[in-house]
């Protein structure tokens, strides 16, 4: 029986290029993983080279790299500037984030990240965490679970959906990823089943592991960590990250707020190496599916 694929990373070669790496460079991969991108770093890099990889799943720890370059961090990657500071780093030479969800939470059915099992409701990535989804969906009032469903799976239906499941947990309780597919069903259109249960998972996924919170606090943090002409390389799946990503790429601030001096040059800590966004090529696509959302930005620090 063959081991399963812990996880295959999208614009794998586009974002090793990106990071524009040096052998003698230190390097952050903030979301570890299968050490997919990990490794590719670690082929480029000479013996004084130096990697961090991050990751606040356990499950990554069995794939980390022997290698005495590289330092394992068991950490989420809000806690980045902290951490750097631990190891004796100054300030680092590239950070790496790849901020979809692995194959291997999709595929451990007991971790409930996905519709495809009848499981407990779950879809935490740090498994001490104390928010899961299911208390998201037992203790979230009405009008928190529409927001939640509105802005991180962009759900038209998500005021109904809310309504559905605050009336039926009333009756019984809503403890696996079955039953709650049961109580949105009759707001999922047929012809886009798939896309809505995933879009609906997406949501409180993002809300359990609160992603937006630490993606705009390790962005904010990038800009001290990284030397001037260090590259911050990030690839997003979903609208609202990329948003973010893109608007802090422009500007510097979390905003997306554009500021310029007197003849109207824009002041931004940051120089953009693509302007315009990299996808994957359509022979990745077909081979790895996850790439098809997948969206790379890259910018290099002034």
């Amino acid at each position: 029986m063959e081991t399963p694929v812990y996880h295959i990373p999208a614009l794998l070669d586009e974002s090793i290029k990106g990071l524009n790496i040096s052998p003698d460079g230190v390097y952050v991969d903030v979301t570890f993983g299968g050490g997919g991108h990990s490794r590719a770093i670690m082929e480029h890099l000479g013996e004084k080279g130096r990697l961090l990889g991050f990751d606040q799943d356990q499950d990554a720890w069995a794939n980390r790299l022997d290698d005495s370059r590289f330092t394992f961090v068991h950490a989420n990657f809000s806690f980045l500037k902290n951490f750097v500071k631990y190891y004796d780093i100054e300030q680092v030479n590239g950070i790496i984030a790849d901020l979809g969800v692995s194959f291997h939470h999709f595929d451990d059915e007991e971790r409930g990240f996905s519709f495809r099992y009848d499981s407990k409701l779950d879809m935490r990535m740090n498994r001490s965490g104390k928010l899961d989804a299911r208390t998201v969906v037992a203790t979230y009032s009405e009008e928190q679970l529409a927001t939640v469903l509105y802005l991180y799976g962009e759900l038209k239906q998500s005021r109904r959906m809310a309504a559905a499941i605050v009336k039926s947990r009333a009756v019984n309780d809503i403890e696996t990823t079955g039953q709650l597919v049961d109580v949105i069903s009759p707001y999922i259109r047929k012809s886009q089943e798939k896309k809505e249960l995933a879009q609906l998972f997406q949501a409180l996924r993002i809300e359990v592991n609160h992603e937006i919170d630490v993606l705009r606090r390790m962005l904010q943090q990038s800009l001290d960590v990284l030397k001037p002409g260090g590259r911050l390389v990030v690839i997003t799946y979903h609208s609202l990250e990329d948003r973010l990503v893109k608007n802090f790429m422009r500007s510097g601030n979390l905003e997306g707020r554009i500021e310029k001096d007197f003849y109207g040059r824009v002041h931004s800590p940051w120089r953009l190496v693509n302007n315009k966004v990299i996808v994957a090529s359509a022979a990745e696509q077909e081979a790895n599916p996850r790439s098809r959302s997948a969206k790379l930005r890259i910018a290099e620090r002034i």
